[in-house]
């Protein structure tokens, strides 16, 4: 008999990965979601199209049935897990909460992260928040035995989007757009810090290891590539990708969260300027099979591919590209003048 899962969401970024994954194998999959980008699941998979925020169209949806396994991918208040807990609480064995590895202290004490890292970060409200849900449901756990675990990815990608560390409200195409010019691209500090880069294809098969895993109940998982890259190796990967030469500029974070109304306060002084390898020995030793395959060299690829070939992912960003231009026209105006 197979088993039951209700992915809630289940088309983003990382979600759509597991469900086309779980397609593949012996589970009878539900999505919960309003409609978003259903075209492109499973036959096999089947669609409740309910608002998750309507608490009475979602019980009517799931009727009696008990899940082997619920999984929310877009919980990011702790109002949002309090309905979470009354809408399942009985009516599943096992509880998936999306968090994120930006919930780690920053900045960090130690820059090798494990599940055991302290959860603080005084810089991006996205964060504490994430940090208040898994405290709200670690609580359920302990109190009542509500069945979590909780998963913490860091920067994980698909071929819709080139992940990134400085751009603008309308996603990272302007930047590939700047290099395919000949401009300069703004990299944040000096390019030499550490970060990791995670394939949704890898990450899928980390989550669906702990799914229906009793081992994986009331405990915390991270779940990345093993590789670490510098931002210079990321953004020469990405410019070696669409065939032409990075011409990278180094600006201060600080600098930049000073001269922008875009948040990198949280994004970059938050997250993505600390240097961080993550470990992930407690996900291989409850999910043995565990191997991260795919290199970001190879997956920034097909993401370059992917785009070019498909122009809605082709979005300009007008106002970040003046932006940039002014950022870099200013500090070449401070070099040339100073000392005179």
């Amino acid at each position: 008999m197979k088993r039951k899962a209700l992915l809630i969401g289940g088309t983003g970024t990382i979600s759509m990965a597991i469900t086309k994954l779980l397609a593949t194998m012996d589970w009878e999959v539900e999505l919960l979601n309003r409609g978003n980008r259903n075209e492109d699941v499973p036959d096999n998979v089947k669609i409740l199209q309910v608002d998750i925020n309507d608490e009475k169209a979602v019980l009517d949806s799931i009727g009696d049935k008990i899940y082997d396994c619920v999984c929310e991918f877009i919980g990011f208040l702790p109002s949002q897990i309090e309905r979470d807990i009354r809408l399942f609480e009985g009516k599943t064995k096992q509880y998936i909460y999306i968090s994120s590895a930006s919930a780690y202290h920053k900045p960090v004490m130690n820059y090798k992260i494990t599940e055991g890292t302290a959860l603080a970060n005084p810089y991006w409200q996205y964060s504490r928040d994430k940090i208040a849900c898994e405290d709200l449901l670690m609580a359920a756990y302990r109190e009542r035995q509500f069945p979590v675990t909780i998963v913490r990815p860091s920067h994980t990608y698909d071929e819709r989007s080139v992940p990134l560390g400085v751009h603008g409200d309308k996603g990272s195409y302007q930047v590939i757009k700047r290099m395919l010019e000949g401009k300069p691209v703004i990299i944040h500090g000096d390019g030499t810090s550490l970060w990791t880069m995670t394939h949704n294809s890898d990450f899928a098969k980390g989550y669906v290891g702990l799914m229906g895993n009793p081992h994986a109940v009331g405990e915390a998982f991270q779940i990345t590539n093993d590789e670490s890259l510098t931002w210079n190796q990321i953004y020469k990967a990405i410019a070696d990708a669409l065939g032409v030469e990075l011409k990278a500029y180094h600006v201060s974070s600080d600098f930049l969260v000073a001269c922008s109304n875009y948040d990198f306060l949280g994004g970059l002084i938050g997250d993505k300027a600390c240097s961080v390898v993550f470990d992930n020995t407690k996900l291989k030793n409850v999910v043995p099979g565990y191997i991260p395959t795919v290199r970001f060299e190879d997956g920034i690829r097909k993401t370059i591919d992917y785009i070019m070939s498909h122009p809605q992912y082709q979005v300009e960003d007008k106002e970040f590209d003046l932006w940039c231009d002014k950022i870099i026209d200013t500090l070449e105006s401070v070099k040339a003048n100073w000392g005179k």
